[in-house]
């Protein structure tokens, strides 16, 4: 059984259906990239595992149906969330962001720190204070430090300077060679993607339209999908 496992799943905002049928599988130690346009329910399938929406559909982790659980629960089994838009507590310190959500295990202020030296420079440093760069790498430490099985980035370079992408892209790479974490990924940049990507689930209007192995996602695919 895959870590995560999501058949059919379907969500609406009020009278507004998101997504129409969005089936996707992550397993231990796999990245998995979550691909389309914008509007196409990338977004809303995230808040959908992580109880931030209702939806119906098969929606499970590890074996447990997250349609039962509120949000801190589905944390407290292990899905790590990094929020697009970044979201860090800004009257915070860095230290205190990132011991916030802090639970026993692997990831500590000292290896966090060790992936991330910037935000060891500026522990004591209020959150706002920070660029945005710097406020993703915070994200993404924050997330970690909850230890999480799987890890969950929601365009986690957008709208970075490219040294800063470039950072982040390289600690995603080390997070994938060096823990074996899972992490569902979503993101604009195909070519970065498919250096770090074991798979890919594409999305069209709020459902599932392709799924496969990087390799096989062709430029064909992506020009019609996907807008690159």
């Amino acid at each position: 059984m895959s870590l995560l496992q999501i058949e059919g799943l379907t969500a609406s905002y009020g009278s507004a259906q998101a997504l129409f049928g969005v089936s996707l599988a992550v397993d231990a130690g796999e990245v998995v990239a979550l691909m389309g346009r914008n509007g196409m329910g990338k977004t809303t399938t995230i808040r959908a595992i992580c109880r931030m929406i209702g939806a119906s559909g098969g929606l499970s982790f590890d074996g447990h149906n997250l349609h039962t659980l509120p949000s801190h629960k589905v944390a407290q089994l292990g899905v790590g969330l990094v929020p697009e838009g970044r979201r860090c507590f800004g009257d915070l310190t860095v230290r205190e962001n990132l011991i916030a959500a802090a639970r026993p295990g692997d990831w500590t202020l000292q290896t966090v720190g060790a992936l991330f030296p910037r935000l060891t420079e500026r522990h004591g440093q209020r959150a706002a204070s920070l660029s945005g760069g710097e406020q993703q790498m915070l994200a993404i430490g924050r997330a970690l430090m909850t230890n999480p099985r799987l890890l969950v980035l929601d365009e986690a370079t957008e709208g970075l300077a490219p040294v800063i992408r470039d950072e982040i892209w390289a600690a995603i790479r080390k997070l994938k060679s060096e823990t074996g974490m899972a992490i569902l990924l979503v993101d604009k940049s195909v070519a970065e993607l498919a250096r770090v990507a074991d798979r890919a689930v594409v999305l069209e209007r709020g459902a599932t339209v392709w799924q496969g192995v990087m390799d096989d996602l062709t430029p064909e695919i992506s020009e019609r999908f996907i807008g690159v």
